[in-house]
């Protein structure tokens, strides 16, 4: 008899232990809006980057890239005065400087996933174009880098072009500000271009002078 007490209270210790054992290849996360949020040791990050970097005092214009479609983002603070929308913008006016790690929720139908990021916010600091005119010739490989002086130290600047059908005809500039290309027309072109370093931003214009 004393045996089959001990049998019966061995199994419903075993019954109360099993909803703490953990889903085999998931690892729970946080429950939002009574939907659960799991991530699979082997999903894919959904992020393209996850490394953000800003600067203090300057409105924040940034977007999450996805690598899948998602429906939605759960609103969250990332940074002191930085917010991510529940369309994946991060927005508002970091307030103090310094390395923050937040968790990001993204979800799909009725399935959310949350993956971390970083966002990097620097003192501000003056940067300025070095290099502003590229001179060329017709049919000739052109090949130049916009240069960008100052800044924070080690963060890359990034480039747009505003409007590019004041390139001229066979030349382009890259994210990475190298210009370069096989200029079909002469002429002096007056480009827009976009320069940003670590969120802050300014336009400027580069000259291409076609021979």
């Amino acid at each position: 008899m004393q045996l089959k007490w001990l049998a019966l209270a061995a199994i419903v210790a075993l019954c109360a232990a099993m909803p703490l054992l953990p889903t085999i290849g998931t690892h729970s996360i946080s429950m939002i809006r009574d939907t659960p949020v799991v991530r699979n040791v082997n999903q894919p990050d959904l992020l393209v980057d996850n490394v953000f970097n800003l600067t203090e005092g300057v409105v924040v214009d940034e977007r999450l890239l996805t690598t899948d479609h998602v429906q939605r983002f759960e609103r969250a603070q990332v940074a002191p005065g930085v917010g991510v929308s529940e369309l994946g913008f991060l927005y508002g006016r970091p307030t103090r400087p310094g390395t923050y790690t937040a968790m990001v929720t993204m979800c799909q139908a009725d399935k959310c996933t949350a993956e971390p990021i970083t966002v990097i916010v620097h003192e501000r600091t003056s940067w300025w174009p070095s290099q502003l005119t590229f001179p060329g010739r017709v049919d000739e490989m052109i090949e130049g880098q916009i240069e960008i002086e100052g800044g924070p130290p080690g963060v890359l600047p990034t480039f747009t072009v505003i409007d590019p059908r004041q390139l001229p005809p066979g030349v382009s500039i890259g994210p990475d500000g190298h210009v370069g290309g096989v200029p079909k027309r002469a002429g002096a072109y007056d480009v827009p271009v976009r320069v940003c370093v670590a969120n802050d931003c300014s336009g400027v214009a580069i000259r291409i002078i076609i021979a």
